[in-house]
């Protein structure tokens, strides 16, 4: 069973799709990574969230119970994207936005304002050139805001995440067969001109 873990809607169960279609972030896990979050950025008050490989939406969801201002959910598959705005309703959490297409088609497609927290949570069966392809477009195109944080969630078994030039490594933690990787926005990038 998948609870919000904190916030505004702390303690409510999330409905989830049936089956292993969706591999959802165990409540562990999900309030280690927020603790290590708001030690990072301090409160998620207002900050702008991409959730992308969405699934279940936990992460995404957690984030707007915990103050969030708005956070876009990126999810191909039907069911599940259905289910993250229903979550999102029946939680009375608003701000949520669900995209439903592909990662790279999506990212690919332009933008409206950067985002200061990306969390991604693909399959562990995606290969790691096409998530060092999502990194890239992230740092590239715009996604990112001054000292945003993006965290990757892999298997512990996945190769080493390498992150593009413009974000800086900032650690990983495992527990059990997860490993969380967390990147940070490099200083250098905030006077860069980005492409819209």
């Amino acid at each position: 069973m998948t609870r919000i873990v904190s916030g505004s809607a702390g303690g409510r169960r999330l409905r989830t799709p049936p089956g292993d279609s969706t591999r959802p972030t165990a409540d562990r896990v999900r309030e280690a990574m927020f603790s290590a979050l708001e030690s990072m950025l301090g409160s998620l008050e207002g900050l702008r969230v991409l959730d992308l490989y969405a699934g279940s939406g936990a992460l995404g969801l957690e984030a707007l119970s915990r103050g969030a201002g708005y956070a876009v959910f990126v999810e191909s598959d039907r069911h599940p994207a259905r289910l993250i705005a229903s979550n999102a309703r029946e939680l009375g959490l608003e701000g949520a936005q669900v995209v439903m297409r592909p990662v790279h088609a999506h990212l690919g497609s332009g933008r409206t304002e950067p985002f200061d927290l990306v969390v991604a949570d693909p399959p562990y069966a995606l290969p790691a050139a096409d998530l060092d392809e999502v990194l890239r477009c992230l740092d590239e195109h715009g996604w990112l805001a001054a000292d945003a944080v993006v965290v990757v969630e892999r298997s512990r078994r996945s190769p080493e995440l390498t992150w593009p030039e413009g974000i800086d490594t900032v650690r990983r933690r495992d527990y059990g067969e997860t490993a969380l990787w967390y990147g940070r926005r490099s200083d250098h990038l905030v006077t860069r001109s980005t492409p819209a």
